[in-house]
């Protein structure tokens, strides 16, 4: 027998309860008028992943049990059409709370699953509010049996043996996985295992869209019993995602469309786009600002924003000090003008003079340092907080990784704003991306957005006389090694300098990565693009004496 099962590939919004199931419902009316017979919804759909302590509340509970009602009242009209819905469950007692999917048909919930694997590692915080389950659960759809999964359980062996043990012919995997660079083809890679495992083929159904500091790119899935690939969808785009499965006697087969993986710069860009796009979006932002200094990061933020917002929505602001190179101003205005955006110019150095005569008497006796150079930074800070305070636009951070990592940014300065956009992307990745983007026009609002020269000078924070970023760092290609190497790899630093790298630069980087930890805490969140970034994946204590 063959029958039609759809993918609701679909971006909900955390607490959006009413919202939620109501684009659940039309989904699952398209489905049905497209004659599909199972609709599959990602992981804790009903309420967004992911709600944290809301899952804590009573009252959030119980909205989403009348919310699930609804969509159960509404799934009268297809009586035909099974649907899975992820959301949270109390237990019958009430004292646990499950992650948990139910199965609704013809106005009446069937099976309840509770998922057996909890996360409790990277992001992933589950055994805070979630009690694992035990039991497999197994429905009927046209005559064939479906394994039901959710995220964790098909990344380890066990669930998935159970529900093969208990008659399962396919596996739906429910998932809300959050991104970072290569997981696709990890997602893909740890599936095609438990197809090999059981036998089954596996359909994957997975969320779409950006919630705080996580993004989900979406490209649900299926496997045939094989392991090829028999579906993927789209990544970083809602699509509702039809597959034919066709019964047969050694194993059903699946047959969809297949969209090819794209390039990682492809990939990295869709999502800081979909990351600033629903972040600005789902928190009813008027649009967005940022302070454009010439330089290479703020110059991939505004084109970043552009490419999610809209000229429209994205207001630049150039502040020059007395060290601000006339390239900078020339190259500021090139890329506003390529872009088309809100550009305005505040000069600095008034407040900066005005500053240094107040502080002039309790500095006495000082030389200049970075303190001066800090002022300056914390001075524009002050000025883009204004004009978002006053308009509403939320101020995006220039930031990158490498910066984040060492403690080069200033306190309340260039730190101080709302979404800290390139926070995950290190130095020598922003300079892959600008050629990237320059190259390609992926959304239209025009190719080469970039001036060449901002992405061929040497960078440079302008805070001093002929300052070079270089001069406080080691060359951007060793750090960039480096903090990959120890931040996101866990390497030893013995490791790091066995592979090469000079002991000096080792110890100097890995000493700033650890006393900059107070600086990182006090940063704007921005989206995770790497297998660890400065955020949920990275919790070291500020007050630490411990060195390695």
């Amino acid at each position: 027998m063959t029958f039609s099962l759809c993918i609701a590939q679909l971006n909900f919004v955390v607490g959006d309860l009413r919202g939620n199931a109501q684009k659940i419902v039309a989904a699952a009316e398209q489905a049905a008028a497209a004659g599909a017979r199972l609709l599959l919804t990602p992981e804790l759909a009903l309420c967004g992943y992911a709600a944290e302590d809301l899952y804590l509340r009573p009252a959030f509970l119980g909205a989403c049990e009348q919310a699930l009602q609804s969509i159960c009242t509404a799934s009268q009209a297809w009586p035909e059409l099974t649907l899975v819905i992820g959301h949270p469950q109390r237990s019958a007692c009430g004292a646990l709370v499950h992650n948990a999917a139910s199965v609704l048909r013809a106005g009446r919930i069937e099976q309840v699953y509770a998922k057996q694997a909890l996360p409790n590692y990277g992001v992933f915080d589950e055994r805070r509010y979630f009690a694992p389950g035990s039991a497999p659960c197994v429905f009927e759809v046209a005559g064939l049996r479906v394994g039901l999964l959710i995220c964790e359980d098909a990344w380890v062996q066990a669930p998935a043996q159970l529900a093969a043990q208990a008659g399962a012919q396919l596996l739906a995997v429910l998932n809300a996985s959050p991104f970072h660079l290569g997981k696709s083809h990890e997602r893909e890679h740890t599936m095609r295992q438990r197809v090999h495992e059981t036998g089954l083929p596996l359909v994957y159904a997975h969320l779409v869209g950006g919630q705080d500091e996580v993004v989900f790119e979406g490209r649900s899935f299926a496997l045939q019993a094989d392991g090829s690939v028999a579906a993927r969808a789209p990544a970083f785009e809602e699509k509702l995602v039809f597959a034919q499965v066709q019964s047969a006697l050694e194993a059903p087969k699946l047959i969809a469309n297949v969209t090819p993986l794209p390039s990682p710069e492809a990939d990295l860009w869709a999502a800081l786009v979909l990351a600033v796009r629903d972040y600005v979006g789902k928190n009813g932002f008027p649009g967005a600002l940022l302070g454009l200094s010439g330089g290479i990061d703020s110059a991939l933020v505004l084109a970043i924003a552009v490419d999610a917002l809209g000229a429209d929505k994205v207001r630049t602001v150039m502040m020059p000090s007395p060290y601000t190179a006339d390239i900078s101003w020339i190259d500021a205005r090139d890329m506003a003008a390529r872009l088309q955006v809100r550009y305005d110019e505040i000069a600095i150095a008034p407040q900066f003079e005005a500053f240094k005569a107040a502080l002039a008497p309790q500095f006495a006796g000082c030389a200049e340092d970075t303190t001066e150079e800090n002022l300056q930074a914390r001075i524009r800070g002050t000025l883009l907080m204004a004009l978002s305070n006053k308009f509403g636009s939320v101020v995006l951070t220039t930031g990158n990784k490498s910066e984040m990592a060492t403690g080069y940014c200033t306190l309340y300065g260039d730190m101080a704003g709302g979404f800290a956009v390139i926070k995950d992307l290190l130095k020598t990745q922003v300079f892959a991306l600008a050629r990237w983007r320059n190259a390609h026009d992926p959304y239209g609002t025009g190719a080469n957005p970039i001036p060449e020269r901002i992405i061929t000078r040497p960078p440079s924070a302008e805070l001093r006389p002929e300052q070079k970023d270089q001069d406080s760092l080691p060359p951007y290609e060793v750090l960039d090694a480096i903090v990959t190497r120890y931040m996101e790899n866990d390497e030893a630093i013995e490791a790091i300098v066995a592979a090469g790298f000079a002991p000096a630069d080792v110890e100097r980087v890995t000493r700033l990565i650890q006393l900059n930890e107070y600086k990182r805490r006090q940063a704007p969140q921005g989206p995770r693009l790497s297998r660890r970034s400065f955020g949920k994946d990275w919790r070291y204590p500020i007050t630490n004496k411990f060195r390695a």
